[in-house]
């Protein structure tokens, strides 16, 4: 189950980026509105904006539900050690005295 969460997470990640990379910036509205930049674009003039916003919205949302499940299964999982004879400390024995 953790794995597959995790998968989820990452996948969930590399989506969120390229959904950002596609949107357009504010100041590209200016030069759309004249027609220099609605041949370029993806999904044309109009209509983009409202589908990726909505997008990216869901993604995040699904972005932030992966995080917190992650966080939560970390805090039910018995911690593990690299080194398992390290985790108990060793003993502090008292310094001899020299009279």
């Amino acid at each position: 189950m953790h794995t597959a969460v995790i998968i989820l997470h990452v996948m969930c990640t590399l989506f969120l980026i390229l959904v950002i990379l596609l949107q357009t910036g504010k100041g590209a509205a200016m030069g759309s509105g004249l027609g220099a930049g609605s041949s370029q674009t993806m999904f044309g003039s109009s209509g983009a904006g409202n589908f990726l916003t909505k997008m990216t919205t869901a993604i995040a949302t699904l972005f932030m539900i992966t995080s917190l499940t992650l966080g939560i299964m970390s805090t039910k999982e018995k911690s593990r050690s690299v080194m398992p004879d390290l985790e108990n400390p060793a003993p502090i024995s008292s310094p001899e005295t020299i009279p």
